[in-house]
């Protein structure tokens, strides 16, 4: 909502285009901030509304276009800098996308949101002209622990972690609580839907009825949106993921996917995935050097799931084994906080990627910041002990490096390296660690 604001009072505002995964909310949100900071809103849906779409059709004259939206769609006058125009779903109207271009060059004072969850498949499969450079771009993500757990009535927790000095310890007063509302997170998961049935009743049974729900209408999507040949490589590799990570070597290997299909079937469907946003691809960087794309192996990955409470839902991990940390999935338990690691980091704007050394070591995350590259070992548990996290850092010497793990607070010296401990729950507070207290390299 900040950013919509900032968006809304900027004077070399475009028309904005906000994407992600299916049912994050972003309708809701755009709703939400026009009827909160706009004297009206004007929302069109695009997806099965050919009447909608033939408008666009015609020519590009946003004058026109913005005339026939109003007084004969709608019914009601669009005024520029009073009404708040969404265009949802705009992916299904390749025409709408089209026209931003003109919105941004000739209606500069109207305010466009469009939301599009499946905008990145559309491009690539349908050939749609983007308006590169003519809009302002937005990703939402499922809401992150730190917003489960304001959600969850724990507004008093956030506040008080945060009068804390960076690498101070938390009182038990802390730990004992944000430990449980991490395990309720790995449960719930982000997805707005199901952290609001859960907040309402606190009952796991309604919440997992809606993941089984968006699961299946993530299903849903692979045969309504996709091309035919594609659906049964969609689902075979959707549902492979779960498997994939519970691997001792969780690098995502297309023969595990299906018998006797080869990577070049295969590649397009979970490109598809990634475009979708479901899923999220963390490429292997044998060399620590900056920029990390530059050394990335695009053929050397690991598949993760756009949202922790959606896989554990479909490996059907149930929630007594999150609850009380059963140790019949303690193997699993480690991709599933790796998971949890990276849509953390992805949402605060890091890209990461992990390191291999031959088959001696292995290193969770690497990410950029700045002129350095660092590293992270994340563990599941309060056991931090990481040999791969030692053998890095005496062969590069990074300034610094991060453990996250269920330990508290702290820092220490691994070989010459400042290394500090996070615990998992508080990850959301990684940029203050950064931008605080990390020393220069």
């Amino acid at each position: 909502m900040n950013k919509l604001i900032e968006w809304k009072d900027a004077k070399d505002r475009k028309p904005l285009l906000i994407t992600g995964v299916r049912q994050c909310g972003k309708t809701y949100t755009c709703k939400e901030f026009g009827e909160t900071y706009f004297d009206d809103t004007a929302y069109f849906y695009f997806e099965g509304n050919t009447g909608l779409s033939s408008v666009f059709e015609y020519d590009f004259d946003v004058h026109r276009i913005i005339d026939e939206l109003g007084n004969i769609i709608r019914g009601k006058e669009i005024i520029p800098g009073k009404t708040l125009v969404i265009f949802d779903e705009i992916q299904a109207c390749p025409a709408a996308v089209t026209s931003l271009k003109y919105f941004c060059e000739n209606m500069r004072n109207l305010h466009i949101i469009c939301a599009g969850s499946l905008l990145g498949v559309s491009i690539k499969r349908e050939n749609i002209s983007f308006p590169v450079g003519k809009v302002d771009r937005l990703l939402m993500y499922p809401m992150t622990f730190s917003e489960f757990l304001r959600a969850d009535g724990k507004t008093a927790l956030w506040n008080g972690v945060q009068k804390y000095k960076i690498a101070q310890e938390l009182p038990e007063l802390y730990t004992k609580s944000l430990e449980k509302e991490l395990k309720y997170y790995y449960i719930i998961g982000g997805m707005p839907e199901v952290v609001a049935a859960w907040t309402e009743t606190h009952n796991f049974e309604k919440a997992e009825k809606l993941q089984e729900n968006i699961l299946l209408d993530y299903s849903s999507d692979f045969a309504k949106h996709a091309p035919k040949t594609d659906i049964p490589k969609l689902s075979w590799i959707w549902d492979s993921i779960p498997k994939q990570l519970a691997k001792d070597n969780n690098k995502f290997m297309f023969s595990h996917v299906k018998a006797g299909k080869r990577s070049s079937e295969l590649e397009d469907a979970l490109e598809w995935l990634v475009d979708a946003g479901l899923v999220y691809r963390l490429e292997l960087a044998a060399t620590p050097e900056l920029p990390l794309s530059f050394y990335a192996n695009a053929s050397y990955f690991k598949v993760y799931m756009a949202d922790v409470g959606l896989l554990r839902k479909k490996s059907g991990i149930s929630h007594k084994t999150i609850m009380e940390d059963s140790e019949l999935y303690k193997n699993f338990k480690g991709a599933f906080t790796e998971n949890f690691v990276l849509t953390e980091f992805l949402t605060q704007g890091i890209s990461p990627y992990f390191w291999r050394s031959g088959n001696t070591a292995e290193l969770d995350f690497l990410f950029e910041y700045e002129d350095a590259v660092i590293p992270v070992e994340a563990k599941a548990a309060l056991h931090t002990r990481a040999k791969s996290f030692r053998q890095y850092c005496k062969r590069y010497r990074p300034a610094f490096g991060f453990k996250f793990s269920m330990k508290n607070a702290g820092d220490h010296m691994v070989e010459e390296t400042k290394t500090y401990s996070i615990p998992l729950y508080l990850l959301w507070m990684l940029r203050e660690y950064l931008n605080r207290d990390i020393p220069e390299n």
